[in-house]
């Protein structure tokens, strides 16, 4: 989606260019006009801001740990049979379909839920259970999670984090 949104603004937000590329002109120019939004308040709030090059080894990281901020509570775990289990209230889930991922990555985020005749995820990306306790500990206090799979590797994180 980020790189679908840099090429609309490389190529001047054009509606033909949208059109051509199967994309929503009215969607992308909402996404900027939030963009522009959050750089005006951030400037009147008076805080510096920086990017880093696209080609930065943690540039599509620290995107993912803004989105996670905000996401935190819609993470779930790979199953050793297969499926996903949403964090802490266990829900058996499989990665949509229209799911553009390649692979299935063991920690995800996700968007959406979409229950149909079985639960999906939508708009997803990969995460790593750290990153979990970075954005917020007190949600991922392990003494309220059931013992699952998802506990126990979330135990070794923790232990290597801490070690």
């Amino acid at each position: 989606m980020l790189n679908a949104f840099n090429a609309f603004n490389v190529k001047g937000m054009n509606s033909d260019w949208c059109w051509e590329n199967y994309l929503n002109f009215r969607a992308l120019k909402q996404a900027n006009d939030v963009r522009n939004q959050l750089v005006g308040m951030t400037t009147r709030l008076g805080f510096e801001l920086t990017s880093m090059p696209s080609s930065s080894p943690e540039y599509f990281d620290n995107i993912k740990k803004c989105i996670l901020a905000g996401f935190f509570m819609q993470t779930a775990h790979l199953e050793r049979a297969g499926h996903y289990l949403t964090l802490k209230d266990d829900q058996v889930v499989l990665i949509h379909p229209s799911t553009v991922l390649d692979s299935k990555p063991q920690w995800v985020m996700y968007n959406e839920f979409v229950l149909t005749n079985k639960n999906y995820i939508r708009t997803v990306t990969e995460i790593r259970p750290e990153w979990l306790f970075e954005m917020s500990e007190e949600y991922f206090d392990l003494d309220e999670f059931k013992n699952s799979e998802a506990k126990r590797k979330l135990e070794r994180t923790l232990k290597r984090i801490e070690d």
